[in-house]
């Protein structure tokens, strides 16, 4: 079982659409999930969708995050940058307070880096460790949103921040627990059964299926759906309702992280 069975955060990632160009589904998938992930422009999303999204949001009583990622909206921030701690310290910064100045009090729930910066993370702890300690100083209140089990989650740990773990519902996993990249096929789940399936195990068992069959150890506290996926509201509806079906209570993270 999960060390905390019974209660798990649903994010999603919302707010990348840019200008004319329309990103996912974010009137319907944000009244579905617990904590929102918002675009800060620079991978994804304007100052008037950041203000829209964020006002839908608090409308639906949904915790709103920052969703910082790499300056490259051709790319939607999947593609690697190379940047000196400084620059990533203050690209981090100035997407939070770009998300912040909508946010109710200015405040945010949590911090979740995109797409390669994200990944990054995962696999270089000097770039997590420069991200950890940027919003450590900006705000020590704000919650890091880690993947689970990294060694960015230990970085995390050893700065005495508040954490969350993340898994994702629609993301395939190497045996070693970080996400099969999306250049491999297979690298995005769209089949609605599945993604509950491994929903369902990451939530009551504390584990999810890798590429290779075995199985990965996943104490999780929020749960990803990727707002861009085709079809997220309707995976996102599926999850809730099969998690709720199965007892587990949906709370954003601020709710229970400590």
């Amino acid at each position: 079982m999960a060390e905390r069975s019974g209660v798990i955060d649903l994010n999603a990632d919302v707010g990348e659409s840019f200008g004319a160009h329309v990103v996912g589904a974010d009137a319907e998938l944000i009244r579905l999930v617990s904590s929102v992930n918002v675009a800060a422009g620079l991978h994804g999303g304007d100052p008037d969708g950041i203000a829209r999204t964020i006002a839908l949001a608090e409308a639906h009583g949904v915790a709103v995050g920052a969703h910082p990622g790499y300056p490259d909206l051709h790319g939607f921030g999947r593609r690697e940058m190379d940047l000196s701690p400084s620059e990533l310290r203050n690209l981090v910064l100035y997407q939070i307070g770009a998300v912040a100045a909508f946010a109710a009090d200015h405040h945010l729930q949590h911090v979740k880096p995109h797409g390669a910066m994200y990944n990054r993370a995962v696999r270089d702890e000097a770039h997590a460790r420069t991200i950890v300690e940027a919003l450590r100083h900006y705000d020590a209140r704000l919650i890091q949103v880690v993947l689970a089990g990294s060694a960015w989650e230990s970085v995390a740990r050893s700065a005495g921040v508040r954490v969350a773990r993340e898994a994702y519902a629609d993301r395939a996993l190497l045996p070693d627990g970080k996400l099969l990249p999306r250049s491999e096929p297979g690298a995005v789940i769209h089949e609605p059964e599945e993604v509950v399936k491994r929903a369902l195990r990451i939530a009551l068992e504390g584990r999810a299926r890798a590429v290779d069959g075995s199985d990965v150890p996943v104490a999780a506290d929020t749960i990803s759906i990727h707002g861009d996926t085709p079809g997220a509201p309707e995976l996102a509806r599926a999850v809730r309702r099969e998690l709720e079906k199965a007892g587990v209570t949906i709370r954003a993270m601020g709710e229970f992280i400590p």
